[in-house]
């Protein structure tokens, strides 16, 4: 390009405030009345900026300097933004083909992507799905806008880029490139449609033209550049080449020696504008010095931290007063930490009345945390990412309906969605929720139920009886919810048009049944009855985030009918990759009318904090692989391809994220370099420029300080004064309010946990079983217990001889009644048919003749103690198994069995009265308190552990052989000692102390917790 005026570039030292300066040399030079012919807005100027952020703190820098004075604003305008056009006269906008829709073309390049021969036979069956495919076609899109933005024609280039000595794999790669080269050209010129960078670069590179052959005859300034791709550096040599053009940068360093000047690295925050000069054959003597540096000893000090690996010699040198005042270090443990020291901060800041403070890091998963934190203090930060449009609540309802579909409505991806509160099915929202926390109560918690609609209506028609019984109905007050057959019926509905889907469906297809099926879900009570109501399920598309996401599925169904039919499991998967990087921005957040934004304190990305200034800001995610991140070379392409296809190195992203790295630390007062030591649970290494910093000053014998709000965070949660540590629970109850009853399975609960007792009987707690929990204890020896019911009361007494077939049966039946997952039953049915086989072999006695011995299984028992000081208590319970043997010429005994499928009480235990369940049976036999049986003497207790394992089963006599007690030791005393536990907690003062005899607790409780056992026994509490 011709240049008819030498350029005007300037530079505003990164210490000075860049806007504020930028706006009073355009006040100085251009001045802000109309002019005498009459002109107004742009016609006064134009003042180019890299992004719509900077823009508006542009404008806000006018209104401050300005203070009120009455002025004619230039016309502001974003060059990067894509939606901006007033830039461009209609007839340059014209003469180019418009660009192609960014959903059209990831459609069309993973249509090319799921017909490409490697892709084929390389990806298998499961890889060739949209789900997976979609991030590819996004990859391919990103190399494209990549190599467009660099102005290299990969169509040229990248046949060049493989050479024989490279590995195989790469060629097949280039093979498979052949989309990006091929392909999709010929659909584009089919389409007579451009790529979207392609188009940028032309419009902005016309413009340039435009400018050079018939420049503006008002002023036109650009401010505020880095990078000079996509075409950027044209229009900045146009810009500067105009008689009343302007280019100013921020923070180009005009001392740094030629030397080094000439030697930096990509790396170097200066290397952008060295390129940049070095394109346009200017001079940095040549270059303006807009504002004076506020902080000239913080200027100096990074100067000579971030001097390129060349002149790292000079450190030894004498370099001046480089105090690092206002900058400290926030060295936190780990992200979340860091994250709460970094709220601490900003609640700092928000407190002082005027002051500003604002966090920078590209790690939005730290930018989400601090602003978590923040919520905290009752602080909404303005955050300039916005809200991501995949975790919008529709967006969210949407992703969890295929999940759920996907799971086969396993319990927690269908409570997910039940949950939601978006559901409503016809009903009002809170008794379509409190149906669903009835589903839960009854169905949904333990064991899954089977999977799909079918198995929940299974599991409802096996329920017991008592297990209808609804304890939580309190919780869904005031809303009543629906029975649950019909509340199932009405869930049925709604899915209809999912489940009616067939087994493999076009995109458009699966994403208008998933639409349907969301509204359906959302419909409340009496929508849509009337004419002039809105439409059943409309409410999913209410506000600003609805009409993007519908404008998205609009786009969606359009452009994806041509793809392979897809099964319905890739919906959720699709609709994540489909909306990634999609993002709501302007949603400052209202409630009751208040905006709740908090005007002083917000949360930057990198690029959106570039030439803004605070009185405190916080650089967050300091870590190598963060900030900056890793310099890798993409999926496509190794490093020496990307060289001889012409693409720049990927370090020279590093070097403008030094640059403004470099800049927001000299543009603020208060400085707070933050880092974390270790990131997702691994050691974190500190960014290279904190290295590089900590290194200079140690060189200097000058240490930064360590800001105190890690002190802060570590007593956030502290108690005030000294912590007083928690005393065990003493609940005393009224003798009224003590339980009368117990089961016989409770009554060593009673001795080790007498709080469990209380929790459950007095305060009627009862824990709930956990969703979707291991089957492997509760159903599994239920299934061991009812098969030998079912053999033992079918054959009382002898076996008969195909009795390895009825017990092998019994054991079948009873898997196939029980509602347990198929692969687990699988795996059940092989340990069930051993137990089986064992049993057989410890009963071969029954199949020899007549006995005299009778089984009785299941046996109830009720027995009530009189005489204690509360009055009666009642016991409860039911043997396993009870053999009544009867002998000619003696008195008939009994021998009792208990089956264990998981531990069996330690002889110990049971003799010295800890585990005395068998003990107090064969007490109680002796009471004839056994249902259909006689006061019968107990001559044998026995376990039999049932596992099915390894080891199939194991007898176990009670007592032991080396036990030194005889059964009559062990039964005789046991009722009596009953009477004395039970009279004891008949005493009004006696408390249900938690867990009081050390070692001596119970395998299982669901109270701890409740119980606080945890803190007291940490504080010593269990020592009495």
């Amino acid at each position: 390009m011709t240049q008819a005026y030498p350029l005007n570039i300037a530079t505003v030292p990164a210490s000075c405030p860049f806007l504020d300066t930028v706006v009073r040399n355009w006040l100085d030079r251009v001045g802000g009345e109309a002019s005498s012919t009459g002109r107004s807005g742009g016609d006064s100027g134009t003042i180019l900026v890299p992004g719509r952020r900077v823009a508006r703190a542009l404008m806000e820098a006018f209104l401050r300097v300005l203070d009120g004075q009455p002025a004619l604003l230039p016309a502001i305008v974003s060059l990067g933004d894509l939606e901006q056009q007033s830039l461009f006269p209609m007839t340059l906008d014209e003469s180019l083909p418009p660009a192609v829709g960014p959903v059209f073309r990831l459609a069309m390049l993973a249509r090319l992507i799921l017909a490409a021969p490697f892709f084929t036979t390389t990806s298998g069956r499961e890889g060739g799905t949209i789900d997976r495919v979609w991030p590819l076609a996004q990859a391919l899109a990103e190399l494209m806008d990549d190599a467009e933005r660099n102005g290299v024609d990969l169509h040229e280039t990248l046949p060049k880029a493989v050479t024989d000595d490279f590995a195989g794999h790469w060629q097949k790669t280039l093979e498979f490139l052949q989309i990006v080269t091929e392909a999709w050209p010929a659909i584009l010129q089919e389409e007579g449609r451009s790529n979207i960078m392609a188009r940028q670069v032309a419009l902005i590179e016309a413009q340039a033209s435009l400018w050079a052959d018939m420049p503006p005859d008002y002023p036109l300034w650009a401010v505020g550049f880095v990078d000079g791709s996509a075409g950027v550096a044209t229009a900045l040599e146009a810009v500067a080449a105009l008689p009343k053009g302007m280019v100013v940068f921020q923070g180009l360093d005009c001392h740094m020696d030629e030397e080094l000047w000439e030697q930096l690295p990509p790396t170097h925050p200066q290397a952008l504008f060295h390129e940049f000069l070095s394109r346009v054959g200017v001079k940095r003597s040549d270059i303006a010095l807009w504002g004076d540096l506020l902080r000239p000893e913080r200027e100096n000090l990074f100067q000579h931290v971030m001097l390129p690996e060349a002149g790292i010699a000079r450190w030894g040198q004498p370099v001046g007063d480089v105090t690092p005042s206002g900058i400290s270090l926030l060295p936190a443990a780990d992200s979340q930490q860091e994250a709460q020291a970094i709220a601490l901060i900003l609640r700092d800041v928000a407190s002082q009345p005027g002051r500003t403070g604002a966090l920078v890091t590209p790690d939005r998963g730290l930018a989400d945390r601090v602003r978590a934190e923040l919520l905290r203090f009752g602080i909404h930060a303005d955050d300039s990412a916005g809200e991501p449009l995949v975790r919008t609540p529709t967006a969210v309802f949407l992703r969890l309906i295929a999940q759920a579909v996907a799971a086969r409505f396993s319990p927690v991806a269908l409570l997910s969605v039940l949950k939601h509160p978006l559901v409503a099915l016809g009903m009002t929202p809170g008794r379509a929720r409190a149906s669903a926390r009835l589903l839960e109560r009854r169905l949904l918690r333990g064991p899954a139920p089977q999977p799909g609609l079918e198995g929940l209506r299974r599991a409802l028609d096996v329920l017991q009886e008592a297990q209808r019984t609804d304890n939580g109905y309190q919780a869904d007050a005031p809303d009543s919810p629906e029975r649950l057959e019909l509340f199932l019926d009405k869930v049925e509905e709604a899915f209809g048009p999912l489940l009616g889907v067939a087994e493999t469906a076009s995109v458009p297809e699966l994403l208008a049944a998933l639409l349907e099926t969301a509204e359906r879900l959302a419909t409340v009570e009496d929508e849509g009855h009337e004419a002039d109501q809105s439409r059943p399920g409309s409410r999913l598309w209410l506000g600003e985030d609805g009409g993007a996401l519908s404008r998205h599925f609009v786009e969606l169904m359009s452009h994806t009918g041509d793809l392979p039919p897809q099964p319905l499991k890739v919906l959720e998967g699709l609709l994540t990759a489909s909306m990634a990087g999609k993002t709501l921005t302007g949603l400052r957040g209202y409630q009751g009318g208040v905006e709740l934004a908090h005007p002083r304190i917000s949360i930057y990305g990198v690029l959106e904090a570039r030439l803004l200034a605070f009185d405190t800001v916080i650089l967050g995610g300091l870590n190598e692989g963060v900030w900056p991140p890793a310099a890798e070379s993409g999926p496509w392409m190794s490093r020496p391809m990307r060289q001889r296809v012409g693409l720049p190195s990927p370090e020279r992203h590093i070097g403008a994220q030094a640059h403004d790295f470099v800049a927001a630390v000299l543009a603020s007062k208060t400085v707070i370099l933050s880092h974390a030591r270790r990131r997702e649970g691994s050691p974190s290494v500190p960014a290279r420029w904190l290295m590089r910093l900590s290194a200079f000053l140690e060189g200097q014998q000058i240490t930064l300080p360590h800001h105190p709000a890690l002190a802060w965070q570590t007593m956030l949660d502290m108690p005030l004064g000294e912590a007083m540590p928690v005393a065990p629970p003493e609940p005393c109850p009224p003798l009224h309010l003590r339980p009368r009853q117990l089961s016989i399975t409770k009554v060593d609960l009673l001795k080790q946990d007498p709080y469990a007792i209380y929790a459950r009987y007095v305060l009627g707690l009862r824990a709930l079983p956990p969703l979707e929990e291991g089957a492997e204890h509760a159903d599994y020896g239920n299934i061991v217990h009812a098969a030998l019911e079912r053999m033992v009361q079918q054959h009382p007494s002898t076996w008969p001889k195909h009795a390895e077939q009825t017990l092998h049966r019994h054991f079948d039946e009873v898997l196939d009644e029980a509602v347990v997952n198929p692969a687990l039953a699988s795996w059940w049915r092989p340990r069930l048919h051993r137990i089986a086989d064992w049993v057989l072999a410890q009963e071969y006695w029954r199949r020899v003749g007549r006995l005299n011995c009778t089984s009785y299984t299941e046996v109830p028992l009720d027995y009530t103690l009189r005489g204690l000081p509360g009055g009666e208590f009642r016991i409860i319970g039911r043997a396993d198994r009870i053999d009544l043997w009867d002998e000619p010429g003696e008195a008939p005994t009994g021998r009792i069995f208990d089956y264990k499928t998981g531990s069996v009480p330690r002889n110990k235990e049971v003799v010295e009265g800890w585990s005395s369940q068998l003990v107090l049976e064969a007490a109680f036999l002796e009471k004839g308190a056994f249902e259909g049986l006689p006061a019968l003497k107990t001559k044998a207790l026995t376990y039999w552990k049932l596992s099915g394992g390894m080891t199939v089963g194991e007898k176990k006599p009670i007592p032991g052989p080396r036990s030194g007690a005889s059964l009559d030791d062990l039964v005789s005393p046991v009722l009596e000692q009953l009477r004395t536990l039970l009279a004891d907690y008949d005493n009004p003062s006696q408390p249900y102390r938690s867990q009081p005899w050390a070692g001596k607790t119970a395998r299982y409780s669901d109270y701890t917790q409740l119980a606080r056992v945890a803190e007291w026994q940490l504080a010593g509490g269990d020592e009495a």
